[in-house]
């Protein structure tokens, strides 16, 4: 283990004893052990000593353990158990002391969680004892004998609940997406597209440039940014050789396929992680944006931006070269496989995208693929298992994360620290999109979406209660701001693969991006201040 690895393990064991040690006003049990683990997640997502995945099933079973009714902190296991005696007439004889002060007596079930019920009749026998008469109080049940006990007063749920959220409506988003992409890549569907979108840019250099970046964009929408980047660098490469050494063009092409695939991912629920967290926080509020609708709201977004970036990168790497020559060869697919999976894929996108039309929900649409491409023999086991399924814990995760800030209190205290009333909608905007994009930057988006979306959509969910606030527009936002980031190789990986290629130095990134993603920051404020606003009313 090296220092910095050790440094990341002790940072993070330390936060989460001190956030659990040492007691904090406003703060029960529950909501410090909360606390506690988002700590660690936190330091271990940006520090890293453990696979970022790791750290996530570290942040479940840690929740599992300490804070369900079933673990170790508030199971009814810990609970005294009170004497009591049957007595002729079908009465219970209980202690005084464990009938609470609205009437329950609260019961052991099996140490596995806690049950109540109010007796039809109490009368007090003296010696701090009650005769209680009810249906289901017999000899056999365990009486709870403190009604303040923890393991009833915590409000803790079942194990389970933590469990579900690996089997999240997003995460099935998500698999379908995976399986679209597998298939699309098993069969060429990818380089066959791209070769009928770039056709149509003829041989300028700058008209090139924009091909590449309208075909990146477009497949990273539907497929991982990362697989998209990889890809369309088979592209470019050849781009590159045929262009001079000495001409900038050459760092514009590899420049512009991991700034168009950042964006591209921003379109459509699929596109990219941050996405999917985005959409899980809304549900978790009782919102659901459908496929369609988070691309209404999010495609002119993503089209100005892409826009924009292809501006810069022609302005910054103005080409020396009047024409290129691009060897588009190649044909679909036309086995009985290819052609089921293109029907899936086609059939998938169209009932995602007129989901108003028939009703079907977006993830519910997205088990078609899963279940439909392996029957059909287009995906085997060997495709099944290079889905990308750390992307699913790191989102699970963070959804569990979630949730337990919410029901323990931690979220509403946390943005009770700051006075948020009086930073405005704007503020509010503001001050999220420039905290996630800056932890983006450092970190990856996913991690930075999860570790700052609880927090926004509570903040958020409070001034909309208030009025004057639009929760889904601002929770948009910060999720675009966040996909923005984009000023270091290691900031995504599209920007680490268009790195590896030695084309491009760390200096020419780190321009692009931060002129690119300074635009879309303020592009998203201004988008959530007037578009948005608009099209969800």
């Amino acid at each position: 283990m090296n220092s910095k690895t050790l440094i990341g393990v002790l940072l993070g064991v330390a936060a989460f004893a001190v956030a659990l040690i040492l007691p904090i006003e406003g703060l029960e049990l529950s909501a410090r052990i909360t606390l506690g683990i988002f700590l660690f997640a936190a330091i271990f997502w940006i520090s890293e000593p453990i696979p970022i995945y790791a750290t996530s099933m570290c942040v479940i079973l840690l929740q599992v353990m300490l804070l369900s009714g079933q673990g170790f902190v508030f199971s009814p296991r810990n609970a005294p158990v009170a004497e009591t005696e049957a007595v002729e007439g079908g009465a219970l004889i209980v202690p005084a002391s464990a009938l609470s002060e609205d009437g329950f007596l609260y019961l052991n079930k099996q140490g596995k969680s806690v049950g109540k019920i109010k007796p039809a009749s109490v009368e007090a026998l003296g010696g701090g004892r009650l005769a209680v008469v009810g249906k289901g109080l017999t000899e056999e049940v365990v009486v709870i004998a403190d009604p303040t006990h923890r393991s009833i007063t915590s409000g803790a749920g079942s194990y389970s609940a933590f469990y579900n959220t690996l089997a999240s409506p997003i995460i099935m988003l998500f698999l379908g997406g995976f399986a679209l992409a597998a298939s699309a890549v098993k069969f060429g569907l990818d380089k066959n597209l791209t070769r009928v979108l770039l056709r149509p840019f003829g041989t300028k250099p700058a008209m090139v440039c924009l091909g590449l970046m309208v075909s990146t964009a477009t497949l990273s929408a539907f497929m991982s940014n990362t697989a998209t980047t990889a890809m369309m660098m088979t592209v470019v490469l050849p781009i590159v050789a045929s262009v001079a050494v000495s001409d900038p063009f050459r760092k514009c092409v590899a420049l512009a396929v991991p700034v168009a695939a950042n964006i591209g991912g921003i379109a459509t629920p699929i596109g990219t992680p941050p996405n999917a967290v985005a959409l899980a926080a809304l549900k978790e509020n009782g919102i659901n944006i459908s496929f369609s609708n988070w691309m209404v709201l999010a495609v002119p977004f993503t089209l100005i931006l892409l826009v924009f970036a292809w501006w810069v990168l022609m302005a910054f790497f103005k080409p020396e070269t009047k024409t290129l020559e691009i060897k588009l060869d190649g044909k679909f697919n036309k086995s009985p496989k290819a052609i089921a999976s293109y029907v899936i894929f086609a059939v998938t996108v169209l009932l995602w995208v007129t989901e108003k039309l028939h009703g079907i929900s977006t993830t519910m649409v997205a088990f078609l693929p899963i279940a439909a491409l392996p029957a059909l023999g287009v995906l085997d086991k060997k495709d099944i298992r290079g889905f990308s399924w750390e992307v699913l814990w790191l989102v699970g995760g963070g959804i569990s994360l979630g949730l337990s800030m919410k029901e323990t209190g931690l979220a509403v205290w946390l943005i009770g620290l700051v006075s948020w009333n009086t930073l405005g909608a704007l503020g509010v905007v503001i001050v999220f999109g420039i905290v996630g994009y800056l932890i983006a930057n450092l970190i990856s988006h996913t991690v930075a979406a999860t570790m700052i979306m609880p927090l926004a959509i509570t903040v958020g969910a409070a001034l909309a209660a208030a009025g004057g606030f639009n929760l889904v527009a601002s929770i948009v936002s910060i999720t675009a701001i966040v996909s923005c980031a984009m000023v270091l190789p290691i900031s995504t990986p599209p920007n680490a693969i268009a790195m590896a290629t030695g084309i491009i130095e760390t200096k020419d990134m780190a321009k692009v991006g931060i002129t690119v993603g300074v635009a879309g920051l303020v592009l998203a404020i201004v988008f959530c201040l007037t578009f948005w606003p608009a099209v969800i009313s």
